[in-house]
């Protein structure tokens, strides 16, 4: 381990935090398989560098596991299918196990019928989205990958938490270049930036949060403490109709179409939290897909043509004081080159949460 005297963190071999991790699953009672399986999606957080999904959420899936909140051997079953489509119920499993399985439904289907498309009710927090297109990839798949979650996000003109920050992933496959890989929040900001910012004492950007009486703020703290995130956009001025709108239909897919509760029904992730009032559905809800590129055309001129689009892009005129445009997917790689190579920074708090974990298991750090 090293230390970063700049913003003071810690560096951790990936591989050793992902042992970590699994180790602590299994001490919970995940079984062996499903531990690997819930370590590896985090680890991909950490080594693309969302910190804020990554082992910085360990110890809310230890606190929810030791309240048996979570089911930590849920068995997964489809409730519903056509050769394309499936309903699948999480048994309240960890969605870092429940994701990953129904997504391998998603992708068998297409792989039979040409596209594949599963809903999922009953799950849990299930990760970054991207882990579940970049899986997708690798089977020579076009993926897609969305969840709802615990009410965080107001509606544009509202002054309350009605919806999640409700993700999307969408990844396509190039020849030669390196695949165009999105993953987004429907909100102006992912609720875990807000937590890193109050646990590293700064400051948020005006635009990604409201306070309590729904007020612009950049306390973070102020948006904790009973306030909102914003949708993507913010306002209407800047575009705010759009990411709300993006947020409520992945609500829809994720949670109106498999059973799961909706909007601010949906149970929080973090202990702490209150339970809302009434249930609408079973857990929280993902919505997977999976394209067979074959099925529209042929794979390799349209990886070229992903290789040309991407060329394009990449030739634009810079604008000032920048080097050009980004590729969707590419600090993300850049992230998982460095930190493979260096290790992944921890912020002191998160190692105190997981130096806790060690203390409360005899897993050593």
């Amino acid at each position: 381990m090293a230390a970063d005297s700049v913003n003071e963190q810690r560096l951790f071999p990936a591989a050793r935090l992902r042992e970590f991790t699994a180790a602590v699953f299994r001490h919970l009672g995940v079984p062996d398989a499903d531990a690997g399986l819930a370590a590896d999606v985090l680890a991909a957080a950490d080594l693309r560098g969302i910190d804020s999904h990554g082992v910085a959420r360990l110890h809310t899936y230890f606190d929810l596991l030791v309240a048996g909140r979570i089911n930590p051997r849920p068995e997964v079953r489809v409730t519903r299918e056509t050769a394309s489509t499936a309903t699948v119920d999480g048994d309240n499993g960890l969605g870092l196990v429940v994701g990953p399985k129904a997504n391998e439904i998603a992708m068998d289907k297409a792989d039979g019928a040409g596209t594949g498309w599963v809903a999922v009710s009953n799950t849990n927090h299930y990760g970054i989205a991207g882990y579940y297109p970049l899986r997708a990839l690798e089977r020579g798949l076009i993926g897609w990958a969305m969840t709802n979650s615990s009410p965080g996000v107001a509606p544009l003109w509202g002054a309350q938490r009605m919806l999640g920050t409700n993700p999307i992933a969408i990844a396509f496959p190039g020849k030669e270049e390196p695949p165009i890989v999105l993953d987004m929040a429907t909100s102006a900001v992912a609720y875990g930036k807000i937590e890193i910012a109050h646990r590293a004492g700064k400051p948020i950007p005006k635009g990604w949060a409201v306070d309590r009486e729904g007020g612009p703020t950049t306390d973070p703290r102020a948006m904790m403490d009973g306030g909102a995130l914003l949708p993507l956009g913010s306002d209407r001025e800047m575009g705010g109709h759009k990411g709300y709108g993006l947020g409520l239909m992945v609500d829809v897919l994720c949670a109106v179409l498999s059973g799961a509760n909706w909007g601010p029904f949906a149970p929080p992730f973090a202990i702490s939290q209150v339970l809302p009032s009434r249930s609408v559905g079973k857990g929280i809800g993902h919505f997977f897909g999976a394209m067979r590129i074959d099925a529209f055309r042929d794979p390799e001129e349209f990886k070229a043509q992903i290789d040309a689009l991407v060329r394009t892009l990449r030739g634009t005129r810079p604008a000032p004081g920048t080097n050009g445009p980004l590729i969707p997917g590419d600090p993300e790689r850049e992230a998982a080159a460095e930190r493979t190579r260096l290790g992944i920074p921890l912020l002191p708090a998160v190692v105190a949460d997981l130096l806790d974990i060690s203390r409360r298991t005899g897993i050593a750090l």
